[in-house]
């Protein structure tokens, strides 16, 4: 076992390293092999407080370095990636239940994200504006918010921990994060000790491992932050809007997603089968982006779904410390209980299994389904886990009504030999993101990342996240004298 586990198994507040005080303990489990990893004493609404006000102490002085300086940390940060990228994969790998695949997916994501933060430090401009008034100048300043709670999910939770984390700290804030509870290492202590190690000032960065059984709303209600940045499911994150809106609060949502990928009657079609097969089934389906409908012109149906379902029933399932292993655990046996209910309940209602995947503890193995009544529950959901819908249309009006023919709106794929084609398609579904003859499953540090509908609020990456960790502030300066009436 990792010393990860031991090491970092406490709450990281105030730049000190400390067991929380609450009276029960987070346990956490390996998803594969039921090992307990650590136990970690939660943190109370007491110590939320103490890291947001360490946060909030800490950011005015972070705040006035320079940012070249600044940019500093974050260079080491990528460094430390780098060096110790063997031993953050066997972490994931124990507790995500992460292949190696997907280790590497994850690794590669989080560096591409740390050299962008790297650039973010020196990002933010302000601006002199025109006044009608004679011998005004405006100036417009754009200043970090202050202090940003992170709410982290399970399935990517060293990426989308530092997706946030990061940017807000190069732009000059600090930051309180909070980790999911099945992910706490991963998610949260081992970004605070990347930091630790990069030279981050103590207390501008503090993670706080707990449940909202323990803290309620705590962590969103608190007073110190001006933005929460939250990542999970929808039903969480209208929570977390409504929390925010009532206490005058932005807040960034990335939430969940029913991704379709089309495959129009021209497309290659080994080719659309390739980017179907990893966008449903990248980490055991456990993505917001992956496509949970594919959709297929149904003149093309029946050689789409030969060639589909044979590279389906090819994909290994076991082990996740295995290089060769494709399909490894889901996060917790809730998970899989919920997947294999919701493939149980959609063959009830007259769905065809073409491939019917075992579920044992939390190996969920891939399944196929087709013919799945129009009205059944499971086309509108988010399946986090390894089942596929096939999905016949005819004819890109079909297509169109079927791909928004949900609540939400994150990403999306078409495959087409007229790219052109493929863009107009992509215009006409109501998404955040949409890939013409890719995959669904793409996340780019300098381009806008967010979805519509149900999928969340905001957008994150590039300048985006610019916008979302900083606010404009207008100073005038009077060079002559201003006329006043009385």
């Amino acid at each position: 076992m990792s010393s990860y586990f031991t090491d970092l198994a406490r709450q990281y507040i105030g730049g000190e390293w400390r067991p929380g005080t609450g009276s029960w303990d987070i346990i956490d489990f390996n998803p594969y092999d039921g090992e307990k990893l650590a136990s970690i004493t939660i943190a109370t609404v007491d110590e939320v407080d103490e890291a947001y006000r360490a946060a909030e102490r800490a950011q005015k002085e972070w705040a006035a370095v320079n940012p070249y300086a600044r940019r500093a940390v974050f260079e080491k940060a990528l460094r430390l990636v780098e060096e110790r990228e063997a031993e953050i994969t066997e972490v994931i790998i124990a507790e995500l239940g992460g292949t190696h695949l997907k280790a590497g997916f994850e690794l590669h994501l989080a560096k591409e994200f740390l050299r962008e933060s790297i650039q973010l430090a020196l990002r933010p401009e302000g601006r002199i504006l025109p006044s009608p008034i004679d011998g005004k100048e405006n100036r417009v300043y754009r200043v970090p918010v202050g202090v940003v709670g992170v709410i982290s999910p399970f399935n990517f939770p060293f990426l989308l921990s530092l997706k946030s984390v990061a940017p807000a700290l190069a732009l000059g804030n600090g930051v309180v994060l909070k980790p999911h509870q099945n992910t706490p290492i991963v998610g949260g202590s081992l970004v605070a000790k990347i930091f630790e190690d990069a030279g981050l000032p103590g207390g501008l960065l503090n993670v706080v491992i707990t449940d909202i059984a323990e803290i309620g709303d705590a962590f969103i209600e608190h007073p110190v932050p001006k933005v929460i940045s939250f990542t999970g499911s929808d039903k969480v994150g209208r929570h977390v809007a409504t929390v925010c809106a009532s206490h005058f609060k932005s807040a960034v949502l990335e939430l969940g997603g029913n991704s379709a990928l089309v495959v129009l009657d021209d497309a290659d079609i080994d080719y659309a089968v390739d980017a179907a097969v990893f966008s449903r089934y990248v980490h055991q389906g456990q993505v917001c982006m992956a496509a949970n409908r594919v959709l297929v012109d149904r003149s093309i149906a029946d050689e789409f779904t030969e060639k589909f379902v044979a590279k389906v029933r090819t994909l290994t399932v076991g082990d996740p410390s295995d290089p060769r292993t494709i399909i490894g655990p889901v996060i917790n046996s809730s998970q899989a209980d919920a997947i294999t209910g919701a493939v149980d309940q959609a063959v009830a209602e007259g769905a065809t299994a073409l491939v019917r995947g075992t579920t044992t503890d939390n190996l969920v193995g891939p399944t196929v389904l087709t013919d799945v009544p129009a009205d059944s529950g499971i086309l509108r959901q988010e399946i986090f886990g390894p089942v596929a819908l096939l999905v016949l249309f005819d004819g890109e009006e079909e297509a169109v009504r079927i791909a928004n023919d949900t609540p939400y709106g994150l990403s999306g794929a078409v495959h087409t030999a007229d790219v052109e084609r493929g863009v107009a398609f992509a215009k006409r579904i109501d998404t955040g993101m949409f890939h013409v003859n890719d995959g669904t499953v793409h996340d780019e540090p300098p381009v806008a990342f967010g979805g519509e509908k149900h999928s969340g609020i905001g957008r994150l990456n590039g300048e985006a996240t610019v916008e979302a960790f900083t606010t404009q502030k207008w100073i005038s300066v009077q060079h002559g004298r201003s006329f006043f009436p009385f």
